[in-house]
């Protein structure tokens, strides 16, 4: 009985360590980092404008992987990496991370405000997400809700209130229908859940993060106001909002991670 155990349990260890060295070798092969590159703190994002000028900011290069982009400022103990967009990449990364066991991740995002009095430019604090993509199905049961990282998003709101930037904060609706905008019961059930935005990732993010130990929270910039008309953001006004908002978006998600990791060196511990 004693053997059978002992067997059971060094297969356990065996199949672990073999999950370990798959799980970082994708990660280095998707990115084109090693696993050594990586840092305790984390940017995601959709855009590679932001790892360009991430890269800009401190002089480092971008790798580029077979699927995604990342950056790794070893003095500033971050790592940003564009993952692309939607839930099942979203999902994706986060498993991926959960093998260099991060201490804090944050999503920099894009999303469409859902309120009369919301303006482009304002900034959203999601603290819960409706789970309507289907991908984090697989690894949360569906009554399980998808919620942020307190701890994260208290430390996004201090600093986006330190900066005096408006801001928005309550539930965002993820979905992985692209053009939504055109389907009335669509937009009806979304008026239904009384949502504040609406995005293709963070649900997933949240949710995956929860399951696989990473703590995650977003900062999420709302660039588009589907709901008005003429309010759906086009090539041109992507362009514009690029332009204007990047370089405070990461900035304000830099100083997020920067004031993390003094409450580390406090001693006082991450509470996930």
């Amino acid at each position: 009985m004693e053997e059978s155990k002992l067997t059971k349990e060094a297969l356990e260890q065996i199949d672990q360590y073999s999950r370990d060295r798959v799980g970082i070798s994708t990660l280095e092969r998707y990115t084109g980092s090693s696993n050594e590159e990586f840092q305790s703190y984390i940017l995601l994002t959709n855009f590679k404008i932001y790892v360009d000028m991430f890269s800009k900011l401190f002089s480092l290069p971008v790798r580029q992987g077979s699927v995604m982009r990342a950056c790794h400022s070893k003095q500033k103990k971050i790592t940003i990496i564009d993952y692309s967009v939607g839930s099942p990449v979203a999902a994706l990364i986060m498993e991926l991370l959960s093998f260099t066991h991060p201490k804090a991740v944050v999503m920099l995002g894009m999303c469409g405000g859902l309120r009369e009095e919301y303006n482009v430019g304002d900034f959203f604090n999601p603290v819960a997400a409706i789970r309507g993509e289907g991908t984090s199905n697989e690894y949360m049961p569906v009554q399980c809700p998808a919620l942020s990282s307190f701890v994260i998003q208290r430390y996004i709101c201090e600093e986006l209130e330190k900066k005096v930037l408006k801001y928005h904060t309550g539930v965002i609706h993820t979905t992985n229908v692209r053009f939504w905008e055109f389907n009335e019961d669509f937009k009806k059930n979304l008026l239904q859940e009384k949502v504040q935005a609406i995005d293709m990732e963070c649900a997933t993010l949240f949710t995956v993060g929860f399951a696989k130990l990473v703590p995650i929270g977003a900062l999420m910039l709302i660039s588009d106001l589907p709901l008005k008309e003429k309010g759906i953001k086009t090539k041109e006004t992507g362009k514009l909002i690029f332009e204007k908002y990047t370089n405070l978006h990461i900035n304000t998600g830099i100083e997020v991670l920067k004031n993390i990791q003094k409450q580390d060196k406090k001693g006082l511990g991450y509470q996930f």
